[in-house]
């Protein structure tokens, strides 16, 4: 039986993971440039240690309200195709190990933005860890990220 590692965090009291192997870093940042006319999930730009990346709001992706970006922020840096970009979150979790057979498709409840970006569900102790397709969370339909981001 094999076992996948997943890096947890929450957004909006719901859990989600993210598979470890895409994840560089996780981190509270509270700096951010505004980028205008860049997409309304773009919470903004960060410079961490020389390199530039987008932000991207999670809350916006699910179709939630937005951040209030002047305060600190959770991010989980991913990395897509070669490009890093943060995950802006409310909390951070820990890293959790999960048997690839108890692995289920999404809840046909999931609907909207949220459906959309879920690979899939794991159901813990107490509750349900959403598996977020890290790729299709920071690919905001156009080049926009990795554009704000140059």
């Amino acid at each position: 039986m094999t076992s996948r590692q997943y890096t947890t965090f929450e957004v909006a009291d719901q859990l989600f993971g993210v598979d470890v192997a895409k994840v560089v870093e996780v981190l509270r940042f509270s700096e951010y440039t505004r980028v205008p006319l860049a997409d309304k999930s773009v919470g903004g730009l960060i410079n961490l240690r020389g390199q530039v990346m987008a932000a991207v709001d999670l809350r916006v992706r699910l179709g939630l309200e937005p951040r209030d970006m002047s305060k600190p922020s959770m991010n989980v840096i991913v990395s897509e195709e070669g490009e890093a970009i943060s995950l802006l979150v409310d909390k951070i979790g820990d890293v959790v190990e999960l048997q690839s057979d108890t692995f289920e498709p999404p809840p046909d409840t999931l609907a909207g933005p949220l459906r959309e970006l879920i690979i899939g569900a794991f159901k813990l102790d107490s509750r349900l860890m959403l598996a977020l397709d890290a790729k299709r969370a920071v690919d905001l339909g156009s080049s926009t990220a990795k554009a704000a981001a140059r």
